[in-house]
Parts: structure tokens; sequence; C-alpha cells
């Protein structure tokens, strides 16, 4: 995690423009994810956002739910001081710069959400966070997932590397793709296959899980305590 900080801080200033070029239908992702959460508009509730980053999905959330109040949580102090400066229209935000394997929180919200986070995590850490971000959430309470997951086979997986290269291509050059983006993928990323996320996350409690949306190497879901 400590590779994951670093070049997290390193990209802060230019993480949104980056990740359009770098994830695949971004804006699409982001809004199958906020578009799950199962609330009124006008509802006030509570939403825990891990690895905030810049703050793009609690920018999307408080455009949908301005009267959610939103705890944003993340290891690299510039994504903190990013979001800060993107959501400085609200004043109903509160900024944690901190590990969220570390957090303690009893019941508080109606939703968590997290992107593109949590496949920086060990195959186990994943499976035991589902057990811990239940305990989070208020009874009825939805946690939502955009992340970087493996397929069911190998072949698959090189089907999702290839596209994921091929999109890559159109905005970054070869040698960039090759030399940065690979190796980062390689020593910082442990994703896990959808379907074991999806039965981790019913191990944990939750119900009415679902995929809401994949585009190869890349998925939205979710469920309900």
């Amino acid at each position: 995690m400590k590779h994951v900080k670093n070049h997290f801080e390193e990209e802060a200033e230019e993480f949104d423009q980056l990740i359009q070029t770098i994830i695949p239908f971004y804006e699409d992702m982001v809004s199958a994810l906020v578009l799950s959460l199962p609330f009124h508009p006008k509802e006030q509730i509570k939403i825990l956002d891990l690895g905030c980053g810049t703050g793009n999905i609690s920018q999307k959330i408080k455009e949908k739910f301005p009267n959610a109040r939103i705890t944003c949580v993340d290891l690299a102090e510039n994504m903190i001081k990013m979001a800060k400066t993107k959501l400085s229209p609200y004043d109903d935000i509160e900024y944690l710069r901190a590990d969220f394997r570390e957090l303690e929180f009893q019941e508080e919200y109606e939703a968590v959400v997290s992107s593109l986070a949590l496949h920086h995590l060990s195959p186990e850490e994943q499976r035991s966070f589902y057990r811990r971000i239940i305990g989070f959430l208020k009874g009825g309470g939805v946690f939502y997932n955009a992340d970087n997951i493996l397929g069911s086979t190998p072949y698959l997986n090189q089907v999702y590397m290839d596209k994921w290269v091929e999109f890559m291509l159109q905005y970054r050059s070869r040698e960039e793709v090759e030399e940065i983006w690979l190796p980062k993928h390689r020593e910082e990323d442990f994703p896990s296959p959808l379907h074991h996320h999806i039965q981790w996350m019913k191990e944990s409690g939750f119900t009415d899980v679902d995929v809401v949306w994949k585009y190869y190497m890349f998925g939205v879901y979710g469920g309900k305590k």
C-alpha cells in the first residue's frame, strides 16, 4: 500500500484528466454506481466514500442527493486536498486521511461506496473487507463498489487485458502503457474474479447482491444489508 499511496500522491493534480484515458468509460461507471443508490433525491442520508480520490463519486452523489452528508476517506493527502477543492461548495462533507482497513464505525451510514480502491488489497483482505463494511451500515443500508476485476478463466483475463491496452493506446503512447501502466498494474493491483466478490458479499450477510455495470475488467456491483 505504500507504493500505491506514493503514486497517488504524485498523480493527484492530473488525476481527473488521466483517469479518463486509463479507465474505459469511467463516467458511465461512476454514473452506474450513483444510480444504484436507492434513495429519494431529497432524503437526508449519511454516506461513506472509501478511497474518495479527488472526490468524483462524492460530487456526483451530492448532485443527485443534495442533502447527503458524506465522509470522504483516502490514503493520499494530495487526493484529499483535491477533493476538498472540488467539493468546496458543500459544507456537509467530512474528510479523513486514513487507511480504510483501520476504520471503525458502528452502523452509522445508509450507504458505503468505493471506487478503484479495493483491488489494491490482497484477496483475503478483500474478503474480510465485506465483513467489516456491513458493520458500518444501518439496517437496509447498501454498499456499491466500482473496481478492477478478474474474469473467470485465463482466456477471459487475457481478453480483458487486451481490451484495456487497446483502450489506453487511443490516448497514451505504447511506450507509456508498457513502461508505466502495465508495470504498475502488475505491482500494485490484486483484482479478484467478480464472482468471488459476489460470493464474499453474500457470505458476509449482504442480500440483493447484483452486478450493475461491467466492461471487461471493470465492474460495478453491490448489495443491501
